[in-house]
Parts: C-alpha cells; sequence; structure tokens
C-alpha cells in the first residue's frame, strides 16, 4: 500500500468516524478528554488516587463511546482511566431545552 493510499484510507476512517459521532452525541450526557482519548458517556467518576506531585486521579466512565478510528467497537459498558494529567469533563447540552 503506498502512501497516497494509506492516507485515503485514514481520511475514510475517521469522516466515518466523525459521521458516527455526530450520530451518537446526543445519546450521552457528558464529553470527557485525556491526553489520550476522547469519550462520550453517560455517567462520569473522578477520583483523587494521590495527593502527590504529580497528582494521579482515576476517572470511571459508564455507558461510554470511545473516539479512536481504530477500534471494531467504539461503545463499551465501562472504561477506567488513570492519569497524572488534566482531565476535561463537559456536560453536554440536553436536546430538549435547546430551541
Amino acid at each position: 500500500m503506498g502512501e497516497e493510499e494509506l492516507d485515503d484510507y485514514e481520511s475514510t476512517l475517521e469522516l466515518a468516524l466523525v459521521q458516527e459521532y455526530k450520530a451518537v452525541v446526543g445519546m450521552f450526557d457528558f464529553a470527557v478528554e485525556t491526553d489520550r482519548r476522547f469519550y462520550l458517556a453517560n455517567s462520569v467518576a473522578v477520583e483523587v488516587r494521590s495527593t502527590g506531585t504529580p497528582t494521579l486521579l482515576e476517572v470511571t466512565l459508564t455507558d461510554a463511546w470511545v473516539w479512536d478510528m481504530y477500534r471494531a467497537a467504539r461503545f463499551v459498558p465501562s472504561v477506567r482511566v488513570l492519569t497524572f494529567r488534566d482531565v476535561n469533563i463537559e456536560r453536554l447540552p440536553n436536546e430538549d431545552l435547546q430551541p
């Protein structure tokens, strides 16, 4: 496979992932971004596991969707992330509240 074919293949995968994201985002309450992945989830819990420097965080997600174009199954029942890095958790707007 040549470089151009590989680029086309990855572009096709990324476009399919964006389309899937748009189709499923309304099913979730939270968007969660870590240094390695982006998730959609319906439940998020964060615990501080170590108060030293750096701080170790444990993030538990349930009923999640993983942004990863190379995963065969992006819907997962639970995810556990241990990280020393920043975690961004955003509550997604409720579609019922939008005009």
